[in-house]
Formats: structure tokens, C-alpha cells, sequence
């Protein structure tokens, strides 16, 4: 029988790990689209890599939340990737950003951040519109662990520019790979075994020379997938699956 899974932040559970209440909008799925009553088996995950055995204590009702019993811990139905990737990708417009979102968390990555560069295709109005967005992207994550079988549901970072991304640091053992067009290496010139990566991926007018110039100045290895050009959300996904196969558990 397919997992009933649902999600609760670790504040949601109580104190003494116990209980743990639901969202409403988790509650209705669980009483109106799952019809669970009380007493039915259910899986509870954090977000934070646990998932938890329960047992449906109350449906909620007249804005109630549903209440389950934690009978212990889990394993989730999929594990984490060994390899901790980080996707860092241009904005792109709706439908396209939400795609890249939906199957990077599907393929295992840890973060996803959205970068302002030169030639993005999207340029936020103000703080509200940028809200909005990451509002919606978190959500889409949440949705596509669960989908996927995760405990871990990926974060998804404020919009930032490309320059002071350029400049926050990262773990020394961290793999930094930006995929471009023209004047890179092939995959296979990375080197073997990595604990951690950072695929960074451009939009769809591509990289400005200074971009370039500037993550070479900061360690970044240009990588090129072959010779045909590819857009931005497949450039993207790709870079994924390959890491992945490369470093982590699609071997």
C-alpha cells in the first residue's frame, strides 16, 4: 500500500515527541482527500530529514488541526543522496523556474539559489514580488519531497545578485562548477569524489564575459555539456542528473 505521508515542522511536534499536530491545509488532505479517520496508520515527516510512524488521533473539524500519535521513528521511503548539492540557476520565468525547482528537489539537491545576473529573464518589481516568488518555490519544494519520498525538504534561498554570491564563501571540499556555453572543460575533467558541489547555471542569453572572468577569479571550474546549446531549465536539470551520477547515488 502506497505511504500516506504528510509534513509537519519540528515545531509541530509536541515537546515530548509524542504528538504532532498538522497544517490546515495538511489536515484537510488528510481528512477530506485521504479520508483518514482515527485509528488509520499514517507517516509524519519534518523537512529536516526525520519521519516519524503514526497513528491518526484526531481528524480535525470547525478549523481543528489533525492530531497524530508518534508511535516511533522511520525510514523514509527515499534516502538522501550521499552528495550535498547546492543548484544555484538564474531566474527564469514562472513556469520554468518552477520546472527547474520541481526537478532539482526530485533529483536530490540540498539548496537551490535563485541568482540575479546580467541577462536574466526576470527582473523582481520590489520586495513583495520577490516574497511571492520564494513563497511559491518553497512550496513547489515541499510538494516535490513529498512527491519524491524526501524527509528533507531542500531550502530555497531569497533572489540574490550574482556578484555577492560570487563572494559568499563555501566550504573548502566543496566542488564549484559553472556550466557554460563556450570555453570550458568536460565533465570529465572534474575531479573524482566529492563530498559537496555547487552547479551554477546561467540564463538563457547566457554568461557575460565578466560573469565569466568573475567565477574564475573565484575558483569556479567552467564546465561545457557538449555541443549543442541547451535552455536554461534543461542546462539545469541536467547538470543535476550528471552530478548526481558523477558523485552521488544515480551511479
Amino acid at each position: 500500500m502506497t505511504r500516506r505521508r504528510f509534513y509537519a515542522p519540528p515545531e509541530a511536534f509536541a515537546p515530548e515527541g509524542g504528538s504532532v499536530s498538522l497544517s490546515a491545509d495538511e489536515t484537510r488532505h488528510l481528512r477530506d482527500v485521504l479520508r483518514l479517520r482515527a485509528g488509520d496508520e499514517a507517516y509524519v515527516f519534518d523537512g529536516a530529514g526525520r519521519e516519524f510512524a503514526c497513528v491518526v488521533a484526531e481528524t480535525g473539524g470547525r478549523g481543528a488541526a489533525a492530531v497524530l500519535e508518534v508511535r516511533g521513528a522511520a525510514e523514509p521511503p527515499a534516502p538522501e543522496s550521499p552528495l550535498r548539492l547546492t543548484l544555484a540557476v538564474a531566474l527564469l520565468k514562472f513556469e520554468k523556474f518552477d520546472l527547474v525547482v520541481q526537478k532539482a528537489v526530485e533529483l536530490g539537491v540540498r539548496s537551490i539559489e535563485p541568482l540575479l545576473t546580467k541577462r536574466s529573464d526576470v527582473r523582481l518589481r520590489d520586495a513583495r514580488d520577490a516574497e511571492a516568488r520564494v513563497g511559491r518555490w518553497r512550496r513547489l519544494a515541499l510538494e516535490a519531497a513529498k512527491q519524491s519520498g524526501r524527509a528533507l525538504v531542500p531550502t530555497v534561498a531569497e533572489p540574490r545578485a550574482f556578484g555577492p554570491f560570487m563572494s559568499s564563501e563555501a566550504p573548502e571540499d566543496f566542488l564549484r562548477i559553472m556550466f557554460a556555453e563556450r570555453g570550458g572543460q568536460g565533465l570529465g575533467g572534474l575531479a573524482a569524489g566529492a563530498a559537496g558541489a555547487a552547479a551554477l547555471v546561467g540564463p538563457e542569453g547566457g554568461w557575460e564575459e565578466e560573469e565569466l572572468e568573475m567565477a574564475r577569479a573565484h575558483g569556479w571550474q567552467l564546465v561545457t555539456l557538449g555541443g549543442r546549446v541547451l535552455r536554461a531549465e534543461t542546462a539545469a536539470v541536467t547538470a543535476c542528473a550528471l552530478l548526481q551520477h558523477l558523485y552521488g547515488d544515480l551511479r
